[in-house]
């Protein structure tokens, strides 16, 4: 019972920190080596590692968290492009102050 009870706890805990979003790509996108459709998206985000899915594509890469000074108004997300495909360079949550900055 107590390991249960403890493996609960532990459950808990890291679901505590992990956070999820909602975000719509504009463009067929490109995160770490994974191909995204444009479409809506789930995001999560738990400590340093971002995963994007919709349920059938699923990309993570590892994060760098920001904070800004201010709120965003909307969630954005920003891109390179240099060799012609769009690269997920930074994502920016809307409602909060957070921008997630991608390698």
């Amino acid at each position: 019972m107590k390991t249960l009870l403890s493996v609960l706890a532990l459950l808990t805990a890291s679901a505590a920190f992990a956070k999820s979003y909602s975000l719509t790509l504009h463009e067929n996108s490109i995160l770490g080596a994974t191909e995204l459709k444009a479409g809506t998206y789930k995001l999560d985000l738990t400590g340093d590692k971002a995963t994007i899915s919709d349920g059938r594509t699923k990309a993570e890469a590892q994060v760098k968290v920001e904070t800004a000074s201010g709120k965003f108004s909307s969630t954005t997300v920003r891109y390179t492009n240099g060799d012609g495909k769009y690269r997920v360079q930074e994502i920016r949550i809307g409602g909060t102050n957070m921008k997630l900055v991608f390698n």
